[in-house]
């Protein structure tokens, strides 16, 4: 029997790093100029191995309720608005119960940094990928802004920010002031190549909020950095939805017909943002504002826009949306009372950028690093902190007691 149990574990730990190397692989490709033609199908394999490791594995009862009403809004979700990914994140979330959550994102770090170094490699080599992108990038002229093989400048910074930010959330403790100068320099160096100011602004962020909860001896200071996040986190999410629920004043400016003190500030917001609010304007219905929103979404809600928050709801609707905001607000506030600092500074630095940019906000579940932190927690914060573990405050790493 013991044998059986011992073996049972096993695959299930297979299964599961199987779908996560499938999976971080899946955005790796999508960075590059390669159209994946199996992409629906590997999603469906990930699923499925995220799925019998979920079958594999033992939940307490509130666990298993949990689950279970989690699948129906993820049901849900699918039958009205056609989307699949509530469910595989449901499915995943659940999946990362008994995982080692830091040696899984270490995983997912060393594969996303060298899947973009080899990117990189390819497109300076000439044998695959662009080096460059000559364009209108809406900012008054055209612009030559490096890529290095990820299609656009900003996919370029992107990657830097997140491998950044997954960084600090695994090293951050340990490291000297020293490290996180170099970390800054080298942002600073791609900032020279991309020239994606918004990206390289929410890095320097991070990397300071980072900085400060790294110096243990100044307790006031680590929590008064730990409330900004929180504040930055709950700012962004606020902010988004107002835009939202006034972007179609940009299209009453651009006709003459609104030059109110609102509106102004608007205009200037979107000149910041690049044109990003005049985007979900700028449609015959204004996808993406707020009266395009409703609670389970529309299966033709589907236009691409830059804006994560904003996609949250229009993609997925306003209930699934304020469900995945309420569970994050909750595990940041699990990670804030358990001193696990570096979390919460990564889910604010998620949050922030998801304003501007929808990495997070996608098809592809290896792109959020948030959702393996709620992986990681869930069980925890939903028990209360009680179900057979002890939580190493300093690495974060979650041990289990025999029995």
């Amino acid at each position: 029997m013991e044998k059986l149990k011992s073996d049972i574990s096993k695959i299930a730990y297979y299964c599961f790093y199987l779908g996560i190397v499938i999976e971080v692989a899946m955005v790796i490709i999508d960075k590059s100029a390669y159209t994946n033609p199996i992409e629906g199908r590997l999603f469906q394999i990930t699923f499925l191995l995220f799925l019998l490791k979920v079958c594999m594995s033992r939940y307490a009862p509130r666990e298993y309720l949990t689950i279970f009403l989690f699948c129906i809004l993820g049901a849900v979700s699918y039958f009205i608005t056609g989307r699949n990914e509530v469910i595989r994140l449901v499915i995943f979330i659940a999946a990362c119960k008994d995982i080692d959550m830091k040696v899984c994102l270490k995983t997912v770090f060393y594969m996303t940094l060298v899947g973009c170094g080899l990117l990189i490699f390819l497109s300076l080599t000439g044998i695959y990928g662009d080096v460059s992108l000559t364009q209108e990038y809406g900012r008054g002229g055209v612009e030559t802004r490096y890529t290095l093989g990820m299609g656009h400048p900003n996919a370029l910074q992107c990657m830097v920010w997140a491998l950044t930010v997954l960084g600090l959330y695994l090293y951050g403790k340990k490291m000297k002031w020293y490290h996180y100068g170099l970390i800054v320099i080298i942002n600073f160096f791609f900032f020279l190549l991309t020239d994606s100011k918004t990206s390289f602004l929410v890095t320097l962020f991070t990397v300071m909020i980072a900085f400060v909860i790294s110096l243990k001896k100044n307790k006031w200071i680590q929590k008064i950095s730990i409330w900004i996040c929180f504040g930055v986190t709950i700012v962004s999410i606020v902010i988004s939805v107002v835009i939202a629920g006034n972007a179609y004043r940009l299209q009453r400016h651009a006709e003459g017909q609104d030059s109110s003190f609102v509106t102004m500030l608007l205009v200037r917001v979107n000149n910041v943002l690049n044109g990003r609010i005049r985007v979900l304007s700028g449609t015959t219905n204004y996808e993406g504002t707020i009266q395009t929103w409703s609670l389970f979404s529309k299966p033709e809600n589907n236009y691409y826009f830059d804006m994560g928050w904003v996609r949250l709801f229009y993609w997925y609707g306003i209930i699934p949306a304020c469900i995945f905001i309420a569970v994050m607000l909750i595990i940041m506030w699990y990670c804030y009372k358990n001193k696990h600092y570096m979390a919460v500074m990564m889910i604010a630095s998620f949050a922030l950028y998801t304003v501007i940019e929808a990495h997070g906000i996608s098809v592809y579940l290896a792109r959020n690093y948030v959702f393996f932190l709620i992986g990681a927690y869930w069980n925890y914060a939903l028990c209360g902190g009680k179900e057979n573990e002890s939580i190493d405050h300093e690495s974060h790493s979650i041990h289990f007691r025999n029995g």
